[in-house]
């Protein structure tokens, strides 16, 4: 095994490591790994590995993959996972807009308590503009789920989280398992293979020998400055997004964006002679 692939295959089994306590905790076998798995290669060997002005054939896809052609064959007759990213991405840009746009904020650049109907700016005003066609009933009862709002005595809402975190729905955190880690690996990939002056920024800041009492505030302070300096990127995305401001003027379509995660882990005690 030459260098690449032996250090390729340190990181797979790091990344599988997370990824199969996960599966295992919610009864994904081995067996059913291996389908995803194989339906992932042939979809990748398809769309991103094909030949110009060449026919994707079966034998090509098995050369590509490691598959048998009888494997790839029974692969693409396999039904597609389903995408079910649209409710979390409806819900947090309801938020987002309440959080930034001066429409639905008070007099102190803070998100405004909303009555559900009526004159001026309202619930159901907010949900129609950064939530398109779904029924502001819906939204509403979504974020009473993730608890994120809160209604007041007169009926009026109150915006208590200032972001779409899911915090009993474990559907809804495995969901941003499959969106989140998967653009972190994007963007990897994408400076593996890029010119340096192409990069994608990608950086972390850790120590290996910190006591325990040091986390609780290395939380506390990873939360104020990454949603302060999260808020601040979403006002001005918010101003370059097309969906929000159709009159601006461009090529292409991007998905583009910046995440930000904590993480903290034990670390073995090395044997000293």
């Amino acid at each position: 095994m030459d260098e690449v692939k032996q250090v390729l295959s340190y990181s797979i089994q790091k990344l599988l490591r997370p990824l199969v306590r996960i599966m295992l905790r919610n009864g994904i076998s081995f067996g059913m790994l291996s389908n995803i798995i194989k339906w992932v290669y042939v979809d990748v060997a398809i769309k991103e590995f094909d030949i110009t002005n060449k026919k994707q054939t079966d034998s090509r896809i098995a050369v590509i993959t490691g598959l048998s052609r009888k494997e790839v064959k029974n692969v693409k007759q396999m039904t597609e996972p389903n995408d079910v990213t649209e409710r979390y991405n409806r819900a947090s840009r309801v938020i987002s807009g309440w959080v930034r746009d001066l429409t639905f904020q008070d007099g102190w650049n803070e998100p405004a308590i909303l009555p559900i109907e009526g004159k001026g700016a309202t619930f159901t005003q907010l949900v129609k503009k950064y939530s398109g066609d779904i029924p502001t009933r819906a939204i509403l009862d979504e974020l009473f789920r993730v608890k994120a709002i809160k209604k007041l005595e007169d009926g009026r809402i109150c915006l208590i989280e200032r972001a779409y975190i899911p915090t009993d729905g474990e559907i809804d955190k495995l969901n941003i398992l499959g969106t989140d880690v998967a653009l972190l690996i994007d963007t990897i990939d994408h400076n593996l293979i890029c010119k340096p002056e192409k990069a994608f920024f990608q950086r972390k800041v850790a120590y290996d020998n910190l006591p325990a009492e040091a986390i609780p505030e290395l939380h506390k302070l990873t939360e104020k400055h990454a949603q302060i300096f999260l808020e601040s990127l979403d006002q001005w995305l918010a101003t370059q997004d097309r969906d929000l401001n159709p009159k601006i003027n461009g090529n292409g379509r991007k998905h583009a964006g910046v995440g930000i995660y904590f993480f903290e882990e034990n670390v073995e005690k090395q044997n000293e002679d």
